[in-house]
C-alpha cells in the first residue's frame, strides 16, 4: 500500500489541477476561486466521483452546492441562461468534470493506476483525515469541494456486463 494521499498531494496542487480543468471544460473566462473556507461546513449538494485503483486506492469527489449545478451545467453545455438543465444534463456534466479531475489526479499518483467509471449521488463516506485532501472553492458565488480521499476498503470491480 502506498502512503496516504496527504503525503502524495497537497491542496495547492489539487487547486492548480482543478483550475486548469475548470478553464478547459467550463470556459477560459470562467475562474475557480480557491479557498472560500476550508474550515466551514461541508458543501451540501450533488456529488460525482471516480475511483482510482493502484498503489493508492481512493476516490476523487466533486461536490457542488445545489444552486450552482444548473448554472454549471448551462455553462459547460453552452446553453442559454433561460434554458432548463435536466437532471440527466446535470449528472452528465458532474460525471465528466469528476472524470477529468480524476484522470489528472491519477497522473500525479504512483502508478500504474486505473480510473473507474464516474458515478453521481450523495458523496461517499470519507476515509481518515490523514488520507483525505479537501479543496474548497467557489465559482460565480457557488460553493464546491474537491476531495481526494482514500478508500475505506479496496474498490470492487466486476467483469460482468449488464444485459
Amino acid at each position: 500500500m502506498s502512503a496516504p494521499i496527504t503525503h502524495l498531494l497537497d491542496g495547492e496542487t489539487v487547486t492548480a489541477v482543478a483550475g486548469e480543468v475548470w478553464s478547459a471544460l467550463v470556459g477560459e473566462e470562467e475562474y475557480l476561486v480557491p479557498g472560500y473556507g476550508l474550515d466551514g461546513p461541508p458543501v451540501a449538494g450533488p456529488s460525482a466521483w471516480v475511483t482510482v485503483t493502484g498503489p493508492w486506492n481512493g476516490l476523487v469527489v466533486l461536490t457542488c452546492d445545489q444552486a450552482g449545478t444548473a448554472d454549471l451545467t448551462r455553462s459547460v453545455l453552452q446553453m442559454r441562461a433561460d434554458e432548463e438543465a435536466t437532471e440527466e444534463d446535470v449528472d452528465d456534466v458532474l460525471r465528466e468534470l469528476a472524470n477529468i479531475l480524476g484522470g489528472n489526479v491519477k497522473s500525479l499518483l504512483p502508478g500504474p493506476s486505473v480510473l473507474g467509471l464516474p458515478e453521481t449521488g450523495a458523496a461517499p463516506l470519507r476515509a481518515s483525515d490523514e488520507d483525505t485532501c479537501r479543496v474548497a472553492a467557489s465559482w460565480r458565488g457557488h460553493h464546491l469541494a474537491i476531495t481526494i480521499q482514500g478508500a475505506t476498503e479496496a474498490p470492487v470491480f466486476t467483469t460482468e456486463v449488464p444485459l
